[in-house]
């Protein structure tokens, strides 16, 4: 059995063993993170009840839908740019660093700003956004993962941030135990960012050094005239996934968002599976953009036939197990949440697709910027 995977391993290109090695450590990534998560909910919920649970959820749903901002739909960007010019890391790594820190403030003040639109009177609610978007300005740090992913070698960075899920994950259940407010869970989600950044810096140091990162303004207007059909992409998704619950909250009250909550924390936690897999591919994919057409919509079309297999082996099931699903992991106090578990989890067919839909995006508005851009060159020659 050994001789066999090892004769089948040798078949394989380096190209495609070096993918298949990264979505292994994906995978592992996304399942243990995903699975660590599932857990610390399980007891948050349990502990905060449906009311205090929906709180919490409406102040992430609100911050995740104004962190699109301060991603500025950049990182599929940065690997495209690191794949065809490594040698430019530095300044792409830099430049997109000062974007996502100024985008993070950017998300932090706009953040605060719904909250006063929708809830002008709840401070709770203020204070809850506030710490977590707080936490978002050190996302910026994730530029580091992006290098990593550029060379298909994610286990540094899983490495990194199993770390500080872990240590996240067991000062929550800490608070469980030791019955905190609900503002420290809120401050956890807050640090939880900070410590990832140290994590991913101690791997990048290793081998780089962050003091080389400079900033470049022409790189930095290429990247934002790119980069907003992407943002736009992003943002549709997420106001697809969060606008529900924010939603509920300003119709029906916080009890309601936390059964619903429920459901949809199991059903998101699919997802990992489809953006595990298109960022292993997406290298791949860039590359054999610039190989030939043919090639290119090839490996395009077989991502999203298995995305679509994926997405109708984890429905399907799930449709028939999910009440005994959340009364196994929430109680009867969740009970509502299993009727609309089995009709949320249809909604990872259409999440799956637009994951795998990005790397399409970003080469052809690529293209068309490049072929814009040409055109002005062309144009101030001629004039």
């Amino acid at each position: 059995m050994l001789k066999k995977f090892r004769g089948f391993r040798e078949k394989l290109s380096p190209g495609t063993r070096k993918i298949i090695s990264n979505t292994v450590w994906l995978y592992f990534d996304r399942i243990f993170g995903k699975g660590l998560t599932l857990i610390v909910s399980v007891f948050v919920a349990r502990y905060l009840g449906p009311t205090r649970l929906g709180s919490l959820s409406f102040a992430i749903a609100i911050v995740t839908l104004v962190g699109i901002i301060a991603k500025l739909g950049l990182d599929r960007l940065v690997v495209r740019d690191m794949v065809r010019k490594p040698e430019n890391k530095d300044e792409i790594l830099g430049t997109a660093f000062v974007l996502k820190v100024i985008g993070g403030f950017i998300s932090l003040f706009l953040a605060v700003g719904v909250v006063f639109v929708l809830r002008p009177q709840e401070r709770l609610t203020l204070a809850l956004v506030a710490i977590i978007a707080g936490g978002n300005i050190f996302l910026a740090f994730d530029v580091i993962e992006l290098w990593f992913q550029s060379q298909v070698e994610s286990k540094y960075t899983v490495i990194a941030k199993r770390g500080a899920y872990i240590i996240s994950s067991l000062v929550t259940i800490l608070l469980v135990q030791f019955e905190a407010s609900i503002l420290a869970f809120a401050g956890v989600k807050a640090v939880e960012p900070i410590l990832i950044g140290v994590g991913l810096i101690s791997v990048f140091q290793v081998h780089h050094s962050l003091t080389a990162w400079r900033w470049n303004f022409n790189r930095a207007m290429t990247l934002i005239q790119e980069s907003w059909p992407l943002i736009l992409t992003s943002l549709a998704i997420t106001i697809y996934m969060k606008v529900d619950t924010i939603m509920l909250g300003k119709m029906a009250g916080d009890d309601v968002v936390g059964v619903y909550s429920a459901a949809v924390r199991i059903s998101e936690s699919w997802y990992f599976i489809a953006t595990s897999l298109v960022a292993s591919a997406f290298p791949s994919i860039v590359k054999a953009r610039e190989v030939s057409q043919e090639l290119y919509y090839k490996k395009l079309q077989q991502l999203f036939n298995l995305m679509a297999l994926i997405a109708y082996a984890i429905a399907i099931p799930m449709t028939f197990l999910s009440t005994p699903t959340v009364l196994l992991l929430y109680g009867p106090e969740y009970l509502d949440s299993g009727a609309i578990l089995a009709v949320h989890i249809w909604a990872s067919l259409f999440v799956f697709m637009g994951v795998v839909q990005n790397p399409w995006n970003i080469t052809v508005f690529g293209l068309i910027f490049l072929i814009i851009n040409w055109l002005k060159l062309v144009n101030n020659l001629l004039s």
